[in-house]
């Protein structure tokens, strides 16, 4: 009888059967291999039937004539929404994941690197994390630093718990007590403005005060219009030497393909946002082959989540692979680090 998702309960098995084989082995699977691995009540006729009746359905598809089945992506979606069991993460994992990202890291950037090379060891596929992006990022601190005579370090700590360092020319040496007003000047116009509004609130500022904070201003705008843009789309990318070692990569031109997609970053951090808009609050998004409809993407799955500053979404991570993932494995590994990774941030935007 169809079940509430259309297929069968035998439908259902056959289907969950060759997924499972076809991720453990990368080999097309044939109907004597799953009544023998699954020991299966069932002749293997009727399993060869039921594949031949899955595969004209979509589900799966035979690669050459003589050889077994390998699932399509309408297959893994199916098992993936359906069939598919989160598995529980062991001991042991957890441990590691909460022994890497553990107090002793002060420093968002480095939380973030840490998150995808974590993500890429423990998962065996390459991790993912996107960057914040510091146009929205708001200021919780801001102090100029003196170097040298000549040079100066801005530094301006957020409330994602980034700290940004700047290494800036000044033209004359700061004696200590303009640095001392300059440093509260810049605490009490600034604190709270998104990154992407400071130097304009510094114009209007300049704009709107005479004598010695119009001074103050001017010094502050110089400053901070020597810092970089910030550039959305950045992400820290680990694992991918891992990642084509897969026997699926072994084809130059789908390994080129999917280098290509690697390349483009700034690509693949939109099609994150795009498949987290709109989706469960906090729950883990599974995107297989050509669901993406862009190009080079149709030999590769990810497993993403969003992390969190507080309440606030501020970012995506997870792993990348091939579409033979170990689907309930990831979605575990990605959703536990997604936790992880929050309550860290969050303690250090605190």
């Amino acid at each position: 009888m169809p079940g509430e998702s259309g297929l069968s309960e035998r439908e259902d098995q056959i289907l969950q059967a060759v997924v499972q084989c076809y991720i453990t082995t990368a080999e097309p699977v044939g109907s004597r291999t799953i009544v023998k691995r699954f020991g299966l009540d069932l002749s293997p006729a009727t399993v060869r039937n039921v594949m031949a009746d899955l595969e004209e359905a979509g589900y799966l598809q035979q690669l050459h004539t003589s050889s077994g089945r390998v699932p399509t992506d309408q297959g893994y979606r199916y098992y993936v929404d359906h069939l598919m069991r989160v598995q529980q993460l062991t001991l042991a994992e957890r441990t590691r994941i909460e022994r890497e990202l553990s107090g002793r890291l002060e420093d968002a950037d480095e939380a973030l690197r840490q998150t995808s090379q974590l993500l890429a060891l423990v998962a065996h596929q390459a991790g993912i994390v996107e960057v914040p992006d510091n146009a929205a990022a708001e200021v919780r601190y801001i102090e100029v630093i003196p170097v040298v005579a000549s040079r100066a370090a801005l530094l301006i700590a957020d409330n994602h718990g980034r700290v940004h360092t700047v290494m800036v020319p000044i033209e004359e040496a700061l004696q200590e007590a303009e640095l001392t007003r300059l440093n509260n000047f810049l605490n009490q116009h600034l604190r709270g403005v998104t990154f992407d509004d400071l130097a304009a609130l510094m114009q209007e500022t300049m704009r709107s005060h005479l004598h010695e904070e119009r001074r103050l201003a001017e010094r502050a705008l110089h400053l901070l219009n020597l810092m970089p843009a910030g550039r959305p789309g950045q992400l820290y990318l680990e694992g991918t030497t891992a990642l084509f070692e897969q026997p699926e990569f072994r084809d130059v031109d789908k390994a080129r393909e999917v280098f290509g997609v690697l390349e483009e970053r700034d690509r693949l951090v939109e099609l994150l946002r795009r498949r987290m808009a709109g989706r469960g609050q906090g729950v883990p998004q599974v995107l297989i082959g050509s669901e993406s409809q862009e190009p080079g993407f149709k030999e590769i799955s990810v497993v993403a989540s969003p992390y969190r500053v507080g309440s606030e979404t501020v970012g995506v991570l997870g792993v990348l692979g091939p579409r033979r993932m170990p689907y309930g494995r990831l979605t575990s590994i990605v959703d536990y680090t997604a936790g992880m990774l929050s309550r860290l941030l969050t303690r250090l935007a605190g």
